[in-house]
């Protein structure tokens, strides 16, 4: 039996890296998906090819996460395609890394709202189906940085900062309606960023992290089906580091 057999979750930014891992890890546990994307409409229709083999429904829908027009357009269509919504995953992210003297402050308002506001926007929504069911998962992707901070990445940090705070709030308004919130606070892991590192960079970033590797997109996508399944029915308001060991 698996895990999620026949749920039916939402996942915004789901075509690459720490999102596509777990797009694919919820289907692989039975679970239909709607994904969001912003402009990879490619990468979205090779994820969709993906539902037969996995004998799940996979499908994407373009969508600005930051808007909140956006996210109920997603929302309407995942309860039409799907019948219903029983896991959120506000995985959607962006970065503007810079020294706050350089900052723009269009750099500081985008991430705020594509990685916080997002957050807001499909909770909200997502909150109305799950309370008439009386049953719902969801599942924020922060940041080990929201931890212990990162030079040049103020408005990441302050965006993956909040959204901690905001599963808590989360968490208690909704507890006694069977709606648990938590959040999963990555570390490094392996992605286009992180391939670019030179021999040097990469030794001094391993020196680091007690494990003495970097995560895989999957091991992050683990913890969110834990999250969602019945093994973690007694947890809400925490927050999940998958970190190696880095802010121990």
């Amino acid at each position: 039996m698996k895990k999620l057999e026949n749920k039916r979750a939402i996942v915004t930014g789901g075509t690459r890296g720490i999102g596509k891992a777990i797009v694919l890890e919820l289907a692989s546990q039975g679970c239909n998906v709607v994904f969001t994307y912003s402009s990879s409409s490619e990468a979205a229709a090779k994820i969709e090819a993906m539902s037969a083999g996995l004998g799940v429904k996979l499908l994407g829908i373009q969508a600005d996460a930051a808007r909140f027009s956006e996210a109920e357009k997603t929302i309407n269509f995942s309860l039409e395609k799907l019948g219903g919504l029983d896991i959120l995953v506000n995985n959607a992210g962006i970065t503007r890394d810079n020294l706050i003297l350089r900052m723009k402050e269009e750099d500081f308002d985008q991430v705020i709202a594509a990685n916080l506001k997002s957050v807001f926007n499909y909770s909200k929504l997502s909150v109305k189906p799950m309370m008439s069911q009386k049953y719902g998962r969801i599942i924020n992707i922060s940041s080990v940085v929201a931890l212990i901070g990162n030079a040049g990445q103020a408005n990441y940090v302050a965006s993956k900062a909040g959204i901690i705070g905001f599963t808590k709030s989360l968490a208690r308004e909704f507890a006694s309606r069977n709606i648990t919130v938590n959040a999963i606070a990555p570390g490094y892991v392996s992605t286009d960023m992180t391939e670019k590192l030179n021999d040097k960079q990469r030794e001094a970033l391993l020196n680091q992290i007690p494990l003495g590797k970097i995560a895989l997109p999957e091991d992050i996508a683990k913890a969110v089906v834990f999250l969602s399944s019945s093994d973690a029915d007694y947890i809400t308001g925490q927050t999940l580091v998958v970190d190696g060991g880095l802010t121990m």
